[in-house]
């Protein structure tokens, strides 16, 4: 993926920190004003923070993407599953009746899989948003700190211990959602192994000439 230029992320940092300012959950922001009189020599002192954002709008679209990838595959396998229960009626003999009923079966087992895979990634693009909330909480608490040490007016208003909880509480509530995966990634393994056995045994009734062993 092409990082984006120094412009063009600021933009995207502005833009999330608006939404974040919207919602109640991790929202709590530092004034902008206050930033913009930091001096120069302890603005540096966000590119961390600020870099570490970047990184997460990166991994919130990569997961969004893998959503729609996803959704692609599912259309393709359930045309395909259709194609072979077409194949079911026309066999003309019994090898090729069974090679078609087969050939369901593996259609089956690849939707089921795919839906299976949907849910994990759909969980995940959640965790990512939240994880990007988390980031935005961490940008702030930077921002924070960096006003409070160059002794900005009016960042005594604000008392670190919110912005410090803030992010605490963020970032347990990622790791909570990490470990609720566990029942989903369970059942996407046990489909993706019921959709290898169904592969295999067509690929043995063909000679690998039906099955592939990769996602459409």
């Amino acid at each position: 993926m092409k990082r984006p230029g120094k412009t063009e992320r600021l933009g995207w940092l502005c833009m999330l920190l608006l939404l974040a300012g919207c919602g109640p959950r991790y929202g709590k922001r530092v004034d902008s004003a206050l930033v913009q009189r930091l001096p120069y020599e302890t603005r540096i002192e966000l590119l961390e923070a600020e870099n570490d954002l970047a990184i997460a709008i990166d991994k919130m679209d990569e997961a969004q993407n893998e959503i729609s990838r996803t959704r692609d595959q599912l259309r393709r396998a359930k045309d395909r599953r259709g194609a072979a229960s077409d194949e079911v009626g026309a066999a003309k003999d019994a090898t090729s009746h069974e090679v078609a009923e087969l050939a369901v079966k593996e259609a089956d087992a690849r939707v089921d899989y795919l839906y299976a895979r949907q849910d994990v990634n759909v969980s995940k693009g959640d965790i990512e948003q939240l994880t990007l909330r988390c980031a935005s909480a961490r940008f702030e608490l930077a921002r924070l700190t960096a006003a409070r040490k160059a002794k900005v007016e009016g960042s005594e208003r604000y008392d670190p211990k919110d912005f410090e909880a803030q992010v605490k509480h963020c970032d347990l509530e990622v790791a909570e959602r990490r470990a609720d995966l566990k029942d989903g990634n369970a059942r996407f393994t046990k489909a993706r192994d019921a959709w290898d056995v169904q592969k295999q045994a067509l690929a043995r009734k063909t000679f690998d000439a039906r099955a592939s062993p990769f996602v459409e």
